[in-house]
């Protein structure tokens, strides 16, 4: 009897991730009806390698680029989340209380959205404003390829059997990585999507870039 008991109290309770699954499935089909949709059966090729005065239907092609990104990176991150604030769990939407995937969900758009919105205006205010839609035509390849890592990564995180309070470090050099290939992917791009004068680049990458990583690094861990 001891020995059953012992054993009961140690079986482990298989994770459910089939929520996963089906978010990466979709992502995957937002990607299936942008290609031969919205950008009229193009291959992968031809996508990354197009060049913006060649190109149509931008703006739909980066608004469904944004939204994998935003699905993948909650889902990848909101295992790592210690806790969902008080007033976030107070909240419900349709009779529905926020875990931490619906909590990182929300912060990662309100984060894309605002970023979004300042960098719009940033354009603007500089008198650069035609710049802008040449600036979301180039950031959509580049989250485009990064989405493919995200999705590859949940699957690896979810599905095979690794450490995860290991990967989480992995994890921070990858993005930081990511971040400062980003950086300079903008600053040097042929496009030259980043306004010409140095200071302006500065600002950019200093209040747009980085700050509000913090803000969001703030909001989800501490």
């Amino acid at each position: 009897m001891p020995l059953s008991q012992n054993f009961i109290n140690h079986t482990r309770i298989p994770e459910n991730n089939d929520w996963v699954i089906f978010i990466l499935l979709g992502c995957i089909f937002l990607y299936l009806f942008m290609m031969n949709v919205v950008e009229r059966e193009a291959n992968l090729k031809d996508f990354l390698l197009q060049k913006y005065y060649d190109s149509s239907n931008n703006l739909p092609s980066w608004v469904i680029t944004s939204c994998v990104i935003i699905l993948t990176l909650s889902v990848l991150i909101s295992q790592y989340v210690p806790t969902v604030p008080k007033f976030v769990a107070d909240l419900r939407i349709l009779g529905y209380q926020l875990n931490k995937f619906g909590f990182c969900l929300m912060a990662v758009i309100l984060f894309y959205l605002v970023r979004t919105s300042l960098g719009f205006l940033f354009f603007q205010s500089i008198g650069d404003g035609k710049k802008w839609t040449v600036f979301y035509f180039t950031a959509a390849k580049f989250y485009f390829v990064l989405s493919f890592l995200l999705i590859i990564l949940c699957v690896m995180h979810y599905y095979f059997p690794v450490d995860r309070n290991e990967m989480f470090l992995y994890y921070l050099f990858f993005f930081s990585f990511v971040f400062i290939f980003k950086v300079f992917f903008y600053l040097f791009h042929k496009n030259k999507i980043l306004p010409a004068k140095w200071y302006y680049k500065f600002l950019y990458i200093c209040t747009l870039q980085i700050a509000p990583l913090l803000l969001l690094w703030k909001l989800l861990f501490f």
